[in-house]
């Protein structure tokens, strides 16, 4: 009876977990694997990203990716999902004024150098995407 009533309680528990979590602690652009992205930021293809400040719109991820070059050894990379209705067609960020991005279906204003709300009406930061750079080669993933 006791073993019942504790397999009983661990499979409540288990069942449950899933639903814990509050969609307030989900990011609503859709998580996407995808294989990791490479690219030779020394190729003329690439060229805006060779100095800092520097940016370029690539394929992948939910929407496409956005990627910034930080400083001389780091780059961002973020969806170009707009956070505040990610399924919406027109909610695709664009680069405005380096590091401002925006969503001209919302109006909503991001930082590209963490992805931050600059101004809303979004309440959630770009998806942010991992990267690894060894030059030339600068490498996008999805986790």
């Amino acid at each position: 009876m006791k073993q019942a009533t504790i397999l009983i309680a661990i499979s409540s528990l288990l069942f449950l977990l899933p639903f814990s979590c509050g969609k307030d602690n989900q990011h609503p652009v859709p998580d996407v694997f995808f294989i990791p992205i490479t690219i030779d930021i020394s190729s003329t293809f690439y060229i805006e990203l060779n100095g800092i400040g520097g940016w370029a719109n690539l394929s992948g991820g939910y929407r496409g990716i956005v990627v910034y070059r930080w400083s001389y050894d780091e780059f961002r990379a973020f969806d170009r999902a707009c956070p505040h209705h990610p399924y919406d067609e027109c909610a695709i960020i664009e680069v405005e004024d380096p590091p401002i991005a925006k969503c001209h279906c919302c109006g909503s204003m991001f930082l590209l150098i963490d992805g931050s709300v600059v101004q809303g009406p979004s309440k959630y930061p770009l998806k942010q995407y991992p990267t690894f750079f060894q030059y030339p080669n600068l490498q996008i993933s999805s986790w």
